[in-house]
């Protein structure tokens, strides 16, 4: 760390309650030492009130090997979903997201109305607010195909 008088930015807070939180994770620290320490954490103004909350952990951390990513999953179809966007190049699996959309906008305008009948008026429609954007997102999805900004010449030039 800089010089301990130096005053400490936002970032800075953030790494060490960050650092923190893993040697809680980890077992160095109690949930009561973390909160005193948290809260001390982003109340500092100085590098060296930082230094002070970690002077007693290691400086390293063990790091645990990452898992194996998983394997795609086979498509029913014949064609693989996982492609250029996680599966959202159109065709199978946008029409699986558009009936994912269908069936959850089905239940939340089914929980709203039931919600209304059971009060007897009627109520704020929050549904709007689970089923409006993602819908546009996926309207849009449809009507580019699926495409990003960019994609279309520079993707056919590296294959």
């Amino acid at each position: 760390m800089p010089e301990p008088h130096l005053r400490a930015a936002d970032a800075d807070r953030a790494a060490v309650a960050s650092l923190l939180g893993e040697h809680m994770a980890a077992g160095r620290l109690t949930v009561a030492e973390y909160d005193d320490r948290l809260a001390r954490a982003y109340a500092a103004r100085t590098y060296g009130e930082l230094a002070a909350l970690t002077t007693d952990l290691p400086t390293t951390l063990e790091k645990r090997p990452d898992p194996a990513p998983a394997a795609p999953a086979p498509s029913v179809h014949g064609i693989s979903t996982a492609g250029h966007w996680g599966g959202w190049a159109g065709g199978p699996s946008l029409q699986a997201a558009w009936r994912n959309w269908v069936v959850t906008a089905v239940i939340v305008l089914g929980v709203w109305i039931t919600t209304c009948i059971a009060s007897g008026e009627l109520l704020y429609p929050w549904p709007i607010w689970v089923i409006g954007p993602w819908g546009a997102v996926l309207l849009a999805q449809s009507l580019t195909g699926g495409r990003r900004r960019g994609d279309g010449d520079d993707r056919r030039r590296l294959t």
